[in-house]
């Protein structure tokens, strides 16, 4: 019965990203590279993103060389003046629930893509957030694959959330961030209270985003497939507990290398959300190598403006020079301009070099950057990492903390600085990074950026793995159980 309906219909994916700049910017690769093997792709943005992509980017020109691409578009609920920021995630979760899923299943289901329609979907790639997924997919047959655009590593302490629940090591009991996690199989020894997600500080077992949590937990086992940004030889520890879990495990990463690896062209096009700078790339053309370090918060975390000034004083003092992307709202409660301080703007103008945002995968991989002070957003820290750039990690929320505590303790690429804010330690560890242990940092990040980029080059394992997922999309494969 299999069989019929795969030779019945050409294999269909509709790929459904969180609308969010980081989401999105992956799965769209993740598209292309499943039209360039032959897959039909539809992909379902909210009509703000859309608007945002069609603004800032030529991605809707760009994809025209795919007849067997197209664009969908839903509501995401929110008034167009809503800010999308990190602190309104979960509102557009729960605007999302009640707008975007009810239009999303009736397209599916009863619409243009519904079992009896032309071109019907044989297969849904969701966020693993959108636990609605799962009986959408049951009701129309198909398999459903779970697309995690976190780190593996912040996943797990996810999905160890239940067991450290019924062990007693959360919620905390006191105030000591410095005590290690005992309940999260393969991170004992180096994984503090502090290194969990930010919303584990919380006392209360019923806040909105544990339970969120838990409900990912409950919905991600009953998926097909799960598909990671990553590689087998980062993330081996992790991987292997994850394949305990159930699902078929797909580590095709890093996505925007892997890419490249499989366009004729070598090229691929932009799809940011904002309106990329790229002065900043004539400017970087005439940095020494190696001496710039670049600064940015990534399309979500905020600062206030005491963090801003002790970020800004510990650039200057440190002497080094910097390209720093100061996006948009991304200050909260600074409304209108400040007067800046002489000394620093003196010094900024003498060595640093500020844009509203940047052309980041291209500013990472220029010969001047020789380091990256970066809020540990699981693309910026692949990104990083292919282009051989260590690391100062100021993470904000989700799995970024996760993220910052690897790259410094385990992957040993790079500084992390999160729970701190004071322009002595930023000075401090911004020497370090570009002075005292630079070519030692530089050394090691070299050597991960290459076994990175072998795992996407042919007969590598992410090459291998990608192969493995279109294949078993192609086949309808997923109940095969792993090797």
């Amino acid at each position: 019965m299999e069989n019929e309906r795969a030779s019945a219909s050409p294999p269909h994916v509709l790929i459904f990203p969180l609308p969010l700049q980081g989401p999105v910017n992956c799965m769209l690769k993740l598209a292309e590279i499943f039209c360039l093997n032959g897959l039909q792709v539809t992909f379902l943005n909210t009509q703000y993103i859309h608007e945002c992509l069609l603004n800032c980017t030529n991605i809707e020109s760009y994809f025209q060389r795919y007849p067997s691409f197209r664009f969908e578009t839903v509501p995401d609920g929110l008034p167009e003046d809503s800010p999308r920021t990190a602190h309104e995630v979960f509102n557009l979760l729960d605007s999302m629930e009640a707008v975007s899923v009810p239009l999303f299943q009736e397209m599916v289901t009863s619409g243009p893509y519904g079992p009896s329609s032309e071109k019907p979907i044989t297969c849904i790639v969701a966020d693993g957030i959108f636990c609605f997924a799962v009986d959408i997919a049951k009701k129309i047959g198909v398999p459903l694959l779970y697309f995690e655009t976190v780190s593996p590593c912040g996943l797990w302490t996810y999905l160890c959330l239940p067991k450290l629940i019924e062990s007693g090591e959360f919620p905390f009991k006191g105030d000591d961030l410095d005590e290690l996690i005992v309940n999260a199989p393969g991170m004992e020894g180096f994984l503090r209270r502090r290194d969990l997600p930010s919303f584990y500080r919380t006392k209360n077992l019923n806040d909105p985003i544990i339970q969120l949590v838990l409900n990912e937990d409950r919905h991600l086992p009953l998926a097909q497939g799960l598909i990671f940004n990553t590689f087998e030889d980062l993330e081996a520890p992790i991987l292997s507990q994850m394949r305990k879990i159930g699902p078929k495990i797909y580590p095709i990463g890093p996505l925007h290398t892997h890419l490249k690896t499989r366009l004729a062209t070598g090229g691929t096009t932009s799809s940011s959300i904002w309106k990329e700078d790229r002065s900043c790339i004539h400017w970087l053309n005439m940095q020494p190598i190696n001496s710039v370090l670049f600064v940015s918060i990534g399309s979500l975390a905020v600062m206030n403006k005491d963090q801003l000034m002790e970020i800004w004083y510990g650039l200057v003092n440190s002497g080094t020079t910097f390209l720093w992307v100061k996006r948009p709202g991304s200050i909260v409660g600074l409304e209108r301009e400040f007067e800046i301080p002489m000394d620093l703007s003196r010094a900024t103008k003498e060595r640093g070099y500020i844009v509203s945002w940047a052309p980041q995968e291209e500013v990472l991989a220029h010969p001047a950057i020789g380091g990256f002070l970066t809020h540990s957003g699981w693309n910026s820290t692949l990104e990083s990492i292919v282009a051989g750039k260590p690391m100062i990690c100021w993470p904000y929320f989700v799995d970024q903390q996760v993220n910052g505590r690897y790259v410094g303790e385990v992957w040993k690429l790079g500084l992390d600085m999160k729970d701190t804010c004071d322009r002595v330690i930023v000075e401090g560890m911004i020497r370090e990074l570009m002075e005292s242990k630079k070519a030692e940092f530089l050394q090691r990040a070299d050597h991960i950026a290459n076994v990175a980029n072998a795992s996407v080059s042919k007969g590598g394992c992410s090459y291998k793995n990608l192969d493995r997922l279109i294949e078993d999309i192609k086949l309808r494969t997923f109940s095969t159980l792993q090797g």
